[in-house]
C-alpha cells in the first residue's frame, strides 16, 4: 500500500528506524542502569557530593567548540543556530553538551556567588557527540561524573580516588578485581624537562615535538613499548606500510621517556637487575621493601617493623620517579603530590591492592593539569575470538585547574571522575553481579471477562503489598496467547482463577521460571515431584505470591 502511495503522488511513510549511532534501551537494561547508578548515587552521597541536572543544551561558546576557519560548531557535537525572531542579530549557536564537565564548569562560573567552596557535585545523564558511530561507539550514550571543584589540597584528589574504589565495591566488582591507578602529569612535564623537550623558561618551544610525544605515549596500549619508542625517535611504519613521522628525539632523550612510560619493565629492572642509583640504594625504607618483595614474608626478629610486600608498591613507584626527575621543580612537586595522596589514602586503609601509583596511567595526561586517576578491572573475559583478555578500563579522571578559567580569568581548581556507565554495566553483566530485579510483573491472567473487576481486585492487592502486577488487557479469547504474553514480558508468575476456581474460592498460581526450568532440564520423575502450577485459597493470594517470589 506504501508502494502504491508513493506511485500517485502520496506522502511516503516514515521509516521506523533509529538514526545512526543511536539505539533504544527497553526494560531490563533501563532497570539495570538505574539500579547502578542509584547505587553510585548513594556512595556518592554518603561522600558529602550534592546531585547536579544541567540542560542538555548549552551554547557552543560555553562547550568550547567551535571551527575557527568556518561558520559552523565543531562536527564534534550536534549544533544549530538559534532563529530570534525580530532580533537585530543574529542568535547563538547552540549545542547538545558532549560531556557533563563543560557544563559543571559553566555552573561554577555562574553561580560562584551562590556556590559553597569547595563545590563538591556529582551528575549522570545522556551525552552526545556528532561522531561516526561504529561496534560498540553510539552518539549517544551515558556519564557519572563526579568532582570537587575549588580545592586545590591533593586530599581532593585522594578523596575522589577512594570513593571510586568504594562505588566499583559497592555496584559488585570484589576487591582484587579492580585496580585504581593514579599518575600525576607534573611528573611527566619533569620527565619531558629531563629528557630537553620542556623548556620551563619558553613553553612554547618544543610544543611540536611534544604534542608527538603525548600523541606517542598514549598509544602505549595499542602499539606497545617499541611502537612508542620509533614514534618518540625517527618514526614508525604501521602493517600497511604508512609512516608516520616522530618526535625526532635522540636515544637517551628516548630512554628518559620510556623510562616513564614502560613502567613494568622498570619496575622488574628493580627487582631482578638491581638497584641504579645511590638515591635509591641509601633509602632505609626502600631497602625494607625490597628485602620484602624478595622474601615475601619477614621473620620479626630480623625486621623490627616488618611491612607487607603489597603496602610498599606504592612507595617503589615514587622512589623511581622521584629519581627520574630529580632537577626539575615541577616534575618533584608532582611526585611529592603522588606521595601525598599514597600517604592519605594509606592512612584511610586504602592501599595498594586498591589504589596503586602507577607511572604507566598515561591517558588523559594531555587533558590534565595534575594528578590522573584510572580504574581498571583487571578479571579476564573472552574476546569476539574466544581470546582471553583483560576487561581494561571503566573509568578515569583527574584534576583540570584551568577550565573554568575561560569564563572567569581566574585559574579555579577542580578534580573529578567520570564512570563510563554502558562498560561497568557490561563488566558486572560478564561478572554475574547485576543488582536490579529485571523479572516482570505478576500476570493476572483473563478467564471470564464478565469477571474484570475481580481480577482487577487481585491486581490491586498485590500492588497495595509492594508486588509489581498486571492484569492482561489484549483479547483473552485464546489462554495459550496470555501465557505467550506473560513470558514475553519476563514475568515469574501467572494468576489463573476461572469460574470453577472462584466458586471453590481458589486461584491457581503458575510459576513460570519454574515451569520454564522443569521443562528444558528436569526428568518425568522431577516433573511430577515439582509441580510449576499450584492451588491456594483466594485469601492468601498475597502472601503465597510473596512466598513464590522470593524463591524464584
Amino acid at each position: 500500500m506504501a508502494k502504491d502511495a508513493n506511485r500517485s503522488g502520496g506522502p511516503r511513510r516514515p521509516r521506523a528506524e533509529t538514526p545512526k549511532g543511536f539505539r533504544d534501551y527497553f526494560g531490563a537494561e533501563v532497570s539495570e542502569r538505574k539500579a547502578m547508578l542509584d547505587t553510585i548515587a548513594g556512595v556518592y552521597h554518603r561522600y558529602g557530593f550534592d546531585p547536579l541536572e544541567t540542560s542538555a543544551v548549552e551554547t557552543v561558546e560555553a562547550l568550547g567548540k567551535f571551527l575557527p576557519d568556518v561558520d559552523r560548531p565543531n562536527a564534534g557535537v550536534f549544533a544549530w543556530r538559534e532563529d530570534e525572531e525580530g532580533a537585530s542579530r543574529e542568535g547563538d549557536w547552540l549545542a547538545l553538551r558532549y560531556d557533563l564537565t563543560a557544563p559543571l564548569a559553566r555552573v561554577a562560573a555562574q553561580y560562584r556567588n551562590d556556590l559553597p567552596t569547595p563545590y563538591r557535585r556529582y551528575a549522570m545523564g545522556p551525552v552526545w557527540r556528532n561522531e561516526k558511530p561504529g561496534p560498540g561507539r553510539f552518539r549517544q550514550f551515558y556519564q557519572c561524573d563526579a568532582d570537587t571543584v575549588g580545592a586545590a589540597s591533593v586530599a581532593a584528589d585522594a578523596e575522589i580516588c577512594a570513593m571510586l574504589a568504594d562505588a566499583l565495591e559497592e555496584v559488585g566488582i570484589p576487591r582484587g578485581d579492580y585496580a585504581v591507578r593514579v599518575n600525576n602529569r607534573k611528573v611527566l612535564n619533569g620527565v619531558m624537562e629531563v629528557a630537553g623537550v620542556l623548556d620551563p623558561a619558553d613553553p612554547e618551544k618544543f610544543a611540536h615535538e611534544r604534542g608527538i610525544v603525548m600523541r606517542a605515549i598514549d598509544k602505549i596500549d595499542r602499539l606497545g613499548p617499541e611502537g612508542v619508542r620509533a614514534l618518540l625517535g625517527a618514526g614508525r611504519k604501521d602493517e600497511s606500510g604508512d609512516f608516520t613521522k616522530g618526535a625526532g628525539l635522540s636515544a637517551a632523550q628516548s630512554d628518559v621517556i620510556m623510562r616513564f612510560v614502560n613502567w613494568e619493565a622498570e619496575r622488574d629492572k628493580i627487582l631482578i637487575g638491581g638497584i641504579r642509583s645511590s638515591f635509591i640504594l641509601d633509602n632505609d625504607d626502600f631497602k625494607k621493601w625490597l628485602h620484602v618483595s624478595l622474601a615475601k614474608s619477614v621473620d620479626r626478629d630480623a625486621l623490627d617493623d616488618p611491612v607487607p610486600a603489597d603496602e610498599l608498591h606504592n612507595r617503589m613507584a615514587i622512589f623511581h620517579l622521584r629519581e627520574l626527575v630529580q632537577g626539575s621543580t615541577i616534575g618533584v612537586e608532582g611526585v611529592e603530590e603522588l606521595e601525598k595522596i599514597a600517604d592519605l589514602l594509606a592512612a584511610q586503609g586504602y592501599g595498594p591492592d586498591r589504589i596503586v601509583i602507577d607511572p604507566s596511567v598515561v591517558r588523559g595526561l594531555g587533558y590534565y593539569t595534575g594528578p590522573v586517576f584510572e580504574a581498571e578491572l583487571t578479571f579476564e573475559i573472552l574476546d569476539e575470538k574466544g581470546r582471553p583478555r583483560q576487561f581494561g578500563s571503566v573509568a578515569g579522571g583527574g584534576r583540570y585547574d584551568d577550565l573554568v578559567k575561560r569564563f572567569t580569568g581566574q585559574a579555579v581548581p577542580a578534580t573529578g571522575v567520570s564512570i563510563g556507565v554502558d562498560r561497568l554495566l557490561a563488566a558486572l553483566r560478564a561478572k554475574g553481579r547485576i543488582q536490579a530485579d529485571t523479572r516482570g510483573p505478576v500476570v493476572v491472567t483473563v478467564m471470564d471477562r464478565d469477571r474484570m473487576a475481580e481480577y482487577q481486585k487481585m491486581a490491586t492487592e498485590l500492588r497495595q503489598a509492594g508486588i509489581r502486577a498486571e492484569v492482561y488487557l489484549g483479547n483473552p479469547k485464546n489462554f495459550g496467547n496470555q501465557l505467550k504474553y506473560a513470558d514475553k514480558r519476563n514475568s515469574p508468575l501467572a494468576v489463573i482463577q476461572g469460574t470453577e476456581e472462584a466458586a471453590r474460592g481458589v486461584v491457581q498460581l503458575k510459576d513460570l521460571f519454574l515451569g520454564a526450568r522443569i521443562a528444558a532440564e528436569a526428568s518425568h520423575e522431577e516433573w511430577k515431584s515439582q509441580p510449576a502450577q499450584t492451588e491456594v485459597a483466594r485469601g492468601d493470594l498475597v502472601p503465597a505470591v510473596r512466598r513464590l517470589l522470593g524463591s524464584a
